[in-house]
């Protein structure tokens, strides 16, 4: 394919299709091009196995951000939400924990286990949703450049510490303490039960190569706690149709729009004209011209591959290459024939209908962080399942099911030995971890899929198998994402831009840096109408 337009995307993720759809709603004439033969990036449902629908990658939403879903009127174009309610988590000493959305039958959960703790997590409910709030203002801001002498620049860092002025004293060490301590040593000021701490601390290491004791996890819990369904903090679901559905319906508000979107269309570099971008390189030697490119892959991709480090300030591209990328998950989806039937609570019951996390203790998360420090993925991983077609069950034959499991740690880089040797291997223990818990589970088991953070990488371009393209850690967040000085989604290539969660405010099914970058564009540079 050939031809000119206003802005190209790269990508299409479910960043780079927000960003195409705002693009294309302020009149610009825009395209965005995918390498894969769908959209979504990620964010995907695919029907690996006859029958049987999977969410590849991505398997809940909850941080998507509420004026996407009402700027873009995504339920008109398929989106609906399901409430995912509650984690069951089971103990190797044959109790559990269960915690469901209804707050007062939780409370009377917690209390089984600790009294002390049911009354702590009321108290702690209410002032991690004050810490949201507080937050969350931020997700929609570009973040300013500390070193700039543009008083817009300080101005906004001046309303962001008056801001921080009107909280109690209380809510400011908070704060300070959700910067900088470990996901642990957080929640032991709340609560004594180790169930309950090692449960809720798994949110913290979520698409970092960090253990749950490591300092800076308890922002990965805040940056988690800060999704909401329908204005409510807190709260998960699944798409129905999978999460691809989130992808299908942002890229229908997008074609609505007039984006022309082109799958099986990877692109091979960046073109560049006295500096500046102008267009792209396809992978099959097609040339697209632009005034404008945006690129929702991630730093290595974008500058190192497509652009050329020879184009680029030397001093950009060490930074480029010190960003973190580390890829510690991967993800076993099942095709099964009947339902888990767990030891601790047997049955069908409602347990199965939220999620179900394998984080049996503390020490248990650590010891599986200890395996992957050495280049080796856990022996007893930490596992979140939800069982989708319990919601939606038009995800697999009548009577079956599909059963979603993400698996950490799952390093990138193996010491001894490669992912394509030891898949099967990984699978192998992902099973029978959850099996030691639900021992009907492998003669229920009709097919499995088992993705790597080496497939993540091949098949969806995620660099190093990172589900967020790069670690939400202290030293990459705000205006240190992805590197100092470039945080305000422009590059040193005039006209090229990120949008993908490489930038600010990071990962997830947010949509937020897609459309955060799209306002930045539109508001540096300006074309006519068409």
């Amino acid at each position: 394919m050939t031809g000119t337009y206003d802005a190209i995307v790269i990508g299409g993720g479910h960043n780079g299709l927000v960003t195409a759809a705002y693009l294309a709603r302020a009149g610009k004439k825009t395209l965005v091009l995918e390498r894969r033969h769908l959209l979504g990036g990620a964010a995907v449902t695919e029907e690996v196995y006859p029958g049987f629908k999977y969410s590849v990658c991505s398997y809940v939403v909850s941080l998507l951000r509420p004026e996407i879903i009402r700027e873009l009127d995504l339920p008109r174009h398929g989106l609906e939400i399901l409430p995912l309610d509650g984690t069951f988590t089971p103990m190797t000493n044959g109790d559990y924990l269960w915690r469901v959305n209804d707050h007062a039958q939780t409370r009377r959960e917690i209390a089984r286990h600790s009294r002390r703790d049911a009354e702590a997590y009321e108290e702690y409910g209410r002032a991690m949703v004050d810490m949201g709030r507080f937050a969350k203002p931020l997700l929609e801001m570009t973040p300013p450049d500390p070193t700039s002498r543009d008083p817009r620049a300080l101005m906004q860092l001046l309303s962001i510490a008056n801001r921080f002025r009107t909280l109690s004293r209380t809510e400011q060490q908070t704060q300070a303490q959700l910067a900088t301590m470990s996901a642990v040593d957080f929640l032991d000021q709340w609560f004594e039960t180790d169930i309950l701490k090692a449960t809720m601390a798994a949110s913290g290491i979520i698409g970092t190569f960090l253990g749950v004791r490591s300092p800076g996890t308890a922002y990965v819990l805040l940056h988690h706690y800060m999704g909401e369904i329908d204005g409510a903090f807190r709260s998960w679901g699944l798409p129905r149709g999978g999460t691809g559905a989130i992808s299908n319906a942002i890229a229908g508000a997008a074609r609505e729009a007039g984006v022309q979107i082109e799958t099986g269309a990877g692109v091979a570099k960046v073109l560049l004209n006295r500096g500046r971008a102008s267009g792209v390189v396809l992978e099959n030697g097609d040339y697209v011209f632009a005034d404008i490119v945006a690129s929702s892959l991630d730093p290595r991709l974008t500058f190192l591959k497509m652009v050329g480090a020879e184009h680029l300030p030397d001093e950009f591209v060490e930074d480029v290459g010190r960003y973190k990328l580390r890829g510690s998950s991967g993800k076993v989806n099942l095709a099964i024939d009947a339902l888990p039937d767990f030891t601790s609570l047997p049955g069908a019951g409602p347990h199965l209908r939220g999620a179900i996390s394998i984080s049996p203790s503390v020490d248990y998360m650590e010891r599986a962080y200890d395996d992957a420090k050495y280049g080796e993925f856990s022996r007893r991983p930490y596992i979140d399942i939800v069982i989708p077609t319990l919601s939606d069950p038009s995800l697999a034959p009548p009577g079956k099911h599909v059963m979603s499991c993400f698996v950490q740690y799952a390093p990138y880089h193996l010491r001894s030995s490669s992912w394509d040797t030891e898949r099967e291997r990984f699978g192998d223990c992902v099973i029978d971890t959850i099996a030691e818990h639900a021992p009907n589970l492998k003669e229920i088991i009709l097919h499995r899929q088992v993705v790597t953070p080496l497939d993540l990488e091949r098949e969806f371009g995620l660099t190093e198998g990172n589900i967020f393209q790069g670690e939400l850690t202290l030293e990459q967040l705000f205006f240190l994402r992805p590197v100092p000085g470039w945080a305000r989604y422009r590059t040193p290539i005039r006209g090229l831009y990120l949008c993908g969660a490489a930038t600010h405010p990071g990962g997830g099914i947010m949509g937020a840096c897609g459309r955060n970058a799209a306002q930045r564009i539109l508001k540096e540079w300006k074309l006519p109408r068409t």
